[in-house]
Order: C-alpha cells, then structure tokens, then sequence
C-alpha cells in the first residue's frame, strides 16, 4: 500500500518531513502528558538501539557468570552452544511478523478498513473505536494489528464529516501492543511454552511444557484482557482533545491520499504464472487440506498453540487475500525489514539464556539458580505474582523485546515459581500481562506504526502515558487477586 510503500523507502526509525505545524506541546497537553512527552525526548536522545540493549545484556550475564565462580571456557561453551538454540523459535517470529503484515495489506483488508472507518459518527467517537479496533486484532496477529490499525486511522483521517485528533487516533491505534497482545494468541512467551521443539533443553526441564489452555485460554487470563480493553477505551474517549484543540491530519500537514490500486500484467511469458491465481489456488488448497486434518484430529485449543500451524494458518490466508503470487511477494518484501531485529538480536538472547542456565560456578551453581533463590527468599507465594511483574516491567523497557526477554526471564523465575509453588501457567502470564506495560512508553515499538501515520513518538506519547498511569495499578492488582483462584500443578517434561 502507498503509506507502507513510502515507510520503506524512507526507513521506520527516521522522522516524518512534516513540519510542526501546532502549537508547543506545553501549551496543549496536561501534567501527565507533559510528563510523558519528556520522558519521549530524553528516550529519543539516549537511548541506543535494541541490538545494543541484547548486546549489552550478554556482557552483563558473562561477568555475573564469571563472578559467580565459573571459568571464562566455561562461559564461552555456553554462549557457542546456545547461540542457535533459537533458530527455529526465530524463523517462527519472523513468520509471525510476515504473516501478520501480509494479511493487513492485503486488498480484502483495504476493503474491510474503509468499511470500519465508516463506523464512528463522531471524531471524538472514532478514538475509543480505533483502540478497540487495535486491542482486538492483536489478540489474533500483533504485527497484523499495528498495520491494520494505523492504516484504519488514515482512512477515519480522510473523512471530512469527522474533525478527528490524529494524535489521540495514533495512540490509540498502539493500544494493542501497549495492552493485549501478549494475552493472545501471538504471545511468544506462551507459543514458546506450548512447544517442547522450540524451548532451549534446560528451560524446558524446569518449566515443561505449558499449553495454551493454561495460559492464555484461562478465565482469568480473560478477564485480564476484557478489563484492559475497556479502560483503554474510556481513557482514549476521555483523553481525546476537544474538538477546539483538536489537530486533524491536515493540520499537521500529514499525507494520507487513498493508495491507488494498480493490477500489473505480465510483460513477458515466463512472468505468467506470476500474475494468474493458479499456483496461489494449489498452494492454499495444500496447506488448506493439512490445517482441515490438523484441526479435525486434534483438540482446537491444542492446535492452534502450535507456532508452525499458527503461521501456515495466517500465511495461507494471506495468499488467498492478495489473490496473485506476485501480489503476495510484494507484500513479503515489504514486511521483511520488519524482521531485521529477530533475526539478529535473538542468536544472541539464546546465548545469554544457556549462560544463564549452563555456566556453572561456585558450588555447581547457576546464574539462574542464585537470582532464583533470591526471588524465593525476597517473596512469597502470595507476593510472587507482584514482584515479577514490577521485575518483568521495568525489565522490559530496558529489552524490548517479549521472546527474547522471557528467554532470559524464564530459567529464573519459573524455577521461583516452582519452589514458590505459584501456578506455572499464570507466571507466564503475569510475564505476558506486565510486558506489555512499558511498550506504552517504549518508542522502540512505535516505529511501525509511526512510519505508517507520519508521526513523531513524541506526537502520541503523551496519550500512551496516561494508559500506563491507570494501566499499572490495575495490571499489578489483578496478577495478585487473580493468582489465589490458581492452584499449583508441577511441570509435564516430554519423555
């Protein structure tokens, strides 16, 4: 599409060519979001890039290690040996990453984004949708959601009935990495559980394997959810500037003219197949007939928590949305860049998580085992729930990023959450649940979303500060309230 078309050229992380053209941002926004608008500019200014994040987190597990009494072989060893154990997990977030982008883009969702946009009767009424919208889809594909919804806030921003604030639309429109995505069914932490071929071999021994049915399929994983999605509405309605200090698209000088479809056709015979439905059609009718049996002969529940059928099941729709094979690459090339952070950044997260877990010290002790033992002393069953998600929080600002970070987390906390005899499925979800509170206030997230509105980070934080003013208290007390409807179950390990 024309607005993704043009984030790719000129590179996500760069800003938008509009220029400022509303007043300063003191002059509009409140306390709290004056507040979060710092706290943006200073994150823009000193904080380096993810890679750096990963980077910095391996040379501080390597000298924990040391320090805690193994030899720098031994440390070595580990870090060799746990650099690819990944590599398949890696591939399937890509997927997820490829899948979601490609079924956003294609034209059936074009389709259904101008029948949406038509909803709202109202500019202010079109932010809490958008939030629905965005908290909704991503409890089915996160990186489908942050496409689908921004391009769902340009075609709102192309009515001229509506005097909507594109800033509070943006915003909301991040609402579903900022809130749900983690409770659903792209959550890597709990994909990651539900599949003993995809855990590094000693993490599966402490947590075994979880499935979906006790993590993200629980009821109280569920309410979880439903409470954080209609706070989030009403805080995007009753944070939606009025309609005097609303900024519209056009004020701010923002581009968002419709894409203009283009049907291409071959300009040479061997590019035929290329642009008939044909190969799309034996393609889908393949990896249909193996999904048909895949969910006939298993539980529903059961499959779907399978990362390789979750991604077939989205790339195949995607094929049949964009109708032609060349339609389709298209959309695979653009989505790609998206993908450069996984692929690189998570060889080295299974790096840390093996040193964590293998290089042993003082006593055949673990780094994992010695933070864990902490976690036991400094908690209690009851408390547990709080602390890891106060931990896993601020832990997630410093490493954006929901695999790789539990891949870290893990080995410690559930081997906590064992001795603590604290419900193993619903520590992956207070892990999921508190993940995604500093994506509110983390741009690193945004920048997809940004490249496709042609916004700044500081343009919506102001928003998403206020979502995570109200989303914290809440998120901690219901990991707390809701840990006492658990019981203990100790872990399944595959034979």
């Amino acid at each position: 599409m024309a607005a993704v078309s043009e984030v790719a050229s000129r590179g996500p992380s760069q800003p938008p060519s509009h220029p400022p053209s509303h007043p300063p941002a003191d002059e509009r926004e409140g306390m709290l979001a004056r507040l979060g608008l710092r706290f943006t500019n200073w994150a823009e200014h000193w904080f380096p890039d993810a890679y750096v994040f990963v980077c910095l987190a391996l040379a501080v597990v390597a000298v924990a290690a040391l320090i805690n009494g193994a030899t720098p072989a031994a440390v070595a060893a580990s870090f060799g040996d746990g650099f690819w154990s990944l590599i398949v997990f890696t591939m399937q977030m890509v997927m997820v990453v490829v899948s979601g982008y490609v079924v956003a883009t294609s034209p059936p969702a074009a389709k259904l984004i101008d029948a949406l946009a038509g909803v709202p009767r109202s500019g202010r009424g079109a932010v809490p949708f958008v939030a629905a919208v965005s908290m909704l889809s991503s409890l089915l594909n996160w990186g489908m959601s942050l496409v689908f919804s921004g391009l769902l806030v340009r075609a709102l921003a192309r009515r001229t009935d509506l005097k909507m604030d594109y800033r509070a639309a943006g915003a909301a429109a991040y609402l579903g990495l900022g809130a749900t995505w983690a409770l659903g069914l792209s959550s890597s932490a709990a994909q990651l559980q539900a599949n003993a071929a995809s855990l590094p071999k000693p993490l599966l021994a402490i947590t075994g394997v979880i499935p979906f049915t006790e993590t993200i399929f629980l009821w109280q994983s569920m309410v979880i959810a439903a409470v954080l999605i209609v706070v989030s509405m009403a805080i995007a309605l009753w944070s939606a500037p009025s309609a005097k200090q609303t900024l519209t698209a056009q004020a701010m000088d923002i581009s968002i003219e419709a894409p203009v479809s283009q049907v291409h056709k071959p300009e040479r015979p061997g590019e035929w197949l290329e642009y008939s439905p044909l190969i799309t059609l034996i393609v889908v009718a393949l990896g249909g007939g193996w999904l048909v049996r895949e969910f006939a002969t298993k539980d529903a529940i059961l499959a779907i928590s399978n990362l390789n059928t979750y991604n077939l099941l989205f790339l195949m729709l995607g094929a049949l949305l964009h109708w032609r094979p060349r339609n389709f690459l298209n959309a695979v090339a653009k989505a790609v860049p998206a993908t450069t952070g996984v692929l690189i950044q998570f060889p080295l997260y299974g790096g840390v998580a093996t040193i964590l877990t293998t290089a042993k010290g003082a006593g055949g002790h673990t780094v994992a085992d010695q933070i864990s033992h902490a976690f036991v002393a400094l908690t209690t069953h009851s408390t547990f729930p709080v602390a890891m998600g106060i931990y896993s929080a601020v832990l997630g600002f410093f490493i954006p990023s929901g695999g790789g970070k539990w891949i870290i987390e893990a080995p410690y906390v559930m081997q906590a959450a064992n001795d603590l005899k604290v419900h193993l499925g619903w520590a992956v979800q207070v892990y999921n649940t508190a993940e995604a509170l500093p994506n509110l206030i983390n741009p690193f997230w945004m920048l997809p979303l940004l490249g496709v509105l042609g916004l700044r980070a500081r343009d919506i934080v102001g928003f998403t500060c206020l979502q995570l003013i109200a989303h914290l208290p809440i998120v901690l007390f219901l990991l707390w309230l809701l840990a006492g409807t658990l019981t203990y179950m100790p872990p399944v390990v595959p034979g």
